[in-house]
């Protein structure tokens, strides 16, 4: 409403407001002390999408909420039939399978025979027929039936509502101009920029090169920030809003480590799950989770991930359209070890080599040792392994020089 009568409207955290111990608490004095406070510019407007990526946010989020509702929908069944002793996920990979769900509906219409059941298998299954069997004899009867009729009815709806609203969803990034991609002549559209030669992807094809989004989560985390990324002056701004980030906890000498902020409860989830599914490629994001997984876990690896996605999504975003210049670009698996690894592999190197020449040449000129400047410029920087007597400390450091 008030957007609508042309004013500038600011959304404000209250602990940013609050009254100062002692003064009167009446609502003309809230007001004026509020108003003393933009004046001064002492308030932090909180970030307000405009109404097209809201309304974009309301379909994404209920889309969750279904999925969400689906995936119990699932795990009840499994719970049914778990408790008639039918341990069929234990043999198939889930029960979202072809194969699972025609097993399921013959024992709704009244089939108990596990062979004939496990029968139905496909694919790869039908090499698990004894496995199956043995898993579909159960204490399976009518009442369960009936449940789990009712179960499969409600995923379906389910299923109905959920690609009711990816259309909608489709519409509303449609119809934001940010989200156009620019064709090789300059032209720019709702269909734009899906050719071979087109100068820009849309956004929601650009956010999907990132290794881990798809590009249903592309319009999820475009709904939850936008296109604008001024607002966020870098990737750490955005990390943070998103609560991906400690916050700064340090008092005197000590810095102690801080909790995460509460941040954007819907962001940092789209942001894990592009982490989780990055996780299991091949590329850079990929092998950076393995690598720091293997000291803090998985559970710090992900939150580092959605970090790096983060910045990565920002990047993507922020460019302009017309340049086509915000590309995602993989470094592949071994970027990490080559950017990081190598140059300390190269400096430890040099440095034994150092240690070794200058204590073998112990009447030889330093400047021996070492003639080149890129090596020494190396290390330089290191700060390991001194030598041991004062004589070949100095003829090492002489050589470094």
């Amino acid at each position: 409403m008030l957007e609508a009568a042309g004013l500038a409207v600011q959304l404000v955290n209250a602990s940013q407001a609050k009254s100062l111990p002692g003064r009167p608490k009446t609502d003309k004095a809230d007001a004026m002390w509020l108003a003393r406070l933009t004046e001064m510019g002492l308030l932090r407007a909180s970030f307000v999408p405009p109404k097209a990526i809201r309304d974009l946010r309301d379909y994404t989020r209920m889309r969750t909420r279904l999925t969400q509702e689906r995936t119990r929908c699932w795990q009840r069944l499994e719970k049914l039939l778990e408790g008639a002793l039918v341990k069929v996920s234990s043999v198939a990979s889930k029960l979202t399978t072809v194969s699972t769900q025609d097993m399921i509906k013959a024992m709704i219409a009244g089939q108990r025979d596990p062979h004939q059941l496990a029968a139905l298998a496909r694919g790869r299954m039908k090499a698990r027929h004894d496995e199956l069997a043995e898993a579909l004899d159960g204490m399976f009867d009518d009442h369960h039936g009936e449940l789990a009729q009712l179960l499969l009815d409600q995923i379906t709806a389910l299923d109905g509502k959920i690609t009711q609203l990816t259309a909608w969803i489709g519409q509303a990034v449609a119809a934001i101009p940010a989200a156009w991609g620019v064709d090789a002549d300059g032209t720019t559209g709702p269909d734009a920029g899906t050719g071979p030669d087109a100068a820009a992807l849309p956004a929601v094809q650009r956010l999907a090169e990132i290794p881990g989004v798809s590009p249903d989560l592309a319009c999820s985390i475009i709904a939850e920030i936008g296109l604008e990324m001024t607002r966020f002056p870098d990737a750490a701004h955005l990390v943070s809003w998103a609560g991906l980030c400690p916050r700064a906890h340090q008092s005197g000498p000590r810095t102690r480590t801080g909790k995460k902020n509460q941040g954007d409860t819907w962001l940092r989830g789209h942001l894990g799950q592009a982490a989780t599914d990055a996780a299991r490629t091949t590329t850079f994001l990929g092998e950076r989770y393995s690598r720091i997984a293997r000291r803090r876990g998985s559970h710090g690896s992900l939150a580092v991930g959605g970090r790096e996605l983060g910045g990565e999504f920002r990047g993507a975003a922020s460019g302009v359209p017309a340049t086509g210049q915000c590309r995602w670009r993989d470094g592949g698996s071994s970027f990490g070890t080559s950017w990081v690894s190598v140059p300390d592999r190269l400096r430890t190197s040099l440095l034994i080599v150092v240690q070794a020449s200058s204590a073998a040449a112990k009447d030889a000129p330093a400047a021996t040792v070492m003639a080149a400047g890129k090596p020494a410029a190396i290390l330089a920087g290191s700060s390991k392994a001194e030598p041991e007597s004062p004589a070949a400390r100095g003829r090492a450091a002489t050589a470094i020089i």
